[in-house]
């Protein structure tokens, strides 16, 4: 198997059934077939959608769904959530999208794995769940589309990235900024050598922030209603808050990813890995300052991790503001080119405008990222966001988010993935998973 090419394809053997009923017809009466079985007016036909459920939906994910379910080659079938209240929430949007009420839902994502007709899962859980369920899902067949940070810790990363290549499935981080066309025209301008030699790249992201403080107990609802258990996962257990299940879990340090600098900075740095040809491969120094957190590649690139003060509001002087959030500036030195969610770039020298074709696009959309994981389903290539991809960035995050947590300088060998003379960052690169959720 290729880099390039991922075996075991449902969406295959479908087409090879197709081909054999096909054979069988030519021996039959004549008869009529409709127009639209024959794929005229965008029409597909049932036997060749991609069928798709869906594990954990909140804002995020609807975003996620809304855009998947769309796409005339998909049919969403079920949603398994915890709460009760989300499950019925996206049936109701399923049933009204295709005018019945076949979507089921499922409180155990376990149910939802043992269905055959399932070829993929979108994951938007919290980060606590993102690399579990997604490795479930590939070890039952499963191609996976999962909301980042895609995984907790570094060791997860690993796993994660080793589960989907040894089940040979697709897989796509929803790190969408990589589809969107600003960043991507960003990134090739750096890549291009039209900004001289890269010397430095900027990665906006929130000001790390953690707390080990417990929520008061709350009475536990009826497990129907939220299954707080299954909630949990793998997490160590701790009393029940409503808060934790209505969103309000991030900067707690069982449930959210590096202190929240993955929130943004799985988007943003993930920009720079790309922007310096260093996918695969990782930052080897971190190193924490006052306001920003410092890296440095092999190759001499530095990367600044910009712990904005306001990342919703004024970010000058580090970045214009008017280009929106998650902005990304890469500096070489005979230029430099910045852009954000707002799909508009500035490019230093200004003769550089014309190498730009890129058309305004929203980097929160996330359309044309889940067309390309539809697209790589269906010929099973490696989606722009692949788990290698996501290792790679996503550990770099971590790596990050520790010499901040540590307050000190970290090395790290990107092969083995481990720090350099520090036995407590490197303890710290995993979790216990409470049972039976090991991996």
């Amino acid at each position: 198997m290729t880099d390039n090419a991922i075996a075991g394809s449902r969406v295959s053997r479908r087409g090879l059934l197709k081909g054999l009923s096909a054979v069988s017809a030519a021996a039959a009466a004549p008869w009529v077939v409709p127009a639209a079985a024959l794929g005229k007016d965008g029409y597909v036909a049932p036997s060749e959608k991609i069928v798709l459920g869906a594990i954990g939906i909140g804002p995020r994910g609807r975003h996620d769904l809304d855009c998947l379910i769309a796409e005339k080659d998909l049919r969403f079938v079920a949603i398994c959530d915890t709460q009760a209240a989300r499950r019925q929430a996206v049936k109701n949007m399923a049933d009204q999208r295709y005018g019945n009420t076949d979507c089921v839902m499922y409180r155990d994502f376990r149910e939802l794995l043992a269905r055959a007709d399932v070829d993929a899962l979108l994951i938007a859980t919290g980060d606590r769940w993102h690399a579990h369920a997604s490795c479930y899902a590939v070890r039952a067949g499963k191609d996976v589309y999962s909301e980042k940070p895609c995984a907790i810790t570094i060791d997860l990363c690993r796993i994660l990235a080793e589960n989907v290549r040894r089940y040979g499935r697709v897989f796509q981080a929803g790190t969408q900024r990589r589809s969107v066309n600003n960043f991507r025209a960003a990134v090739q301008l750096a890549r291009s050598g039209k900004l001289g030699k890269l010397h430095t790249l900027y990665a906006s992201i929130y000001r790390p922030r953690i707390t080990y403080d417990w929520l008061p107990e709350q009475p536990l609802p009826p497990r129907d209603e939220v299954d707080w258990d299954m909630w949990l996962g793998p997490c160590p257990w701790r009393p029940y808050n409503q808060t934790y299940v209505r969103g309000g879990w991030r900067v707690h340090n069982d449930f959210d990813s590096g202190a929240t600098l993955l929130d943004w900075g799985a988007h943003t740095l993930d920009l720079c890995q790309w922007a310096n040809d260093a996918d695969g491969t990782t930052p080897v120094e971190y190193e924490p300052g006052e306001g920003a957190i410092t890296c440095r590649y092999a190759n001499g690139v530095k990367v600044v991790l910009d712990c904005l003060p306001q990342p919703f509001g004024d970010r000058s002087p580090h970045y214009h503001t008017s280009l929106g959030t998650c902005p990304v500036r890469f500096v070489g030195d005979e230029g430099w080119i910045e852009t954000g969610d707002s799909g508009d770039i500035i490019v230093y020298p200004e003769s550089l405008r014309g190498e730009l074709k890129a058309l305004k696009t929203s980097g929160l959309s996330a359309a044309q990222h889940t067309r390309n994981f539809l697209d790589c389903v269906r010929d099973r290539t490696q989606p722009v966001a692949n788990a290698d991809v996501a290792r790679s960035s996503h550990i770099a995050c971590h790596a990050a988010a520790l010499a901040w947590l540590l307050n000190r300088k970290l090395t790290l060998d990107p092969k083995t993935e481990t720090f350099v003379n520090d036995d407590e960052a490197n303890r710290m690169r995993s979790r216990a998973a409470r049972e039976p959720w090991t991996l």
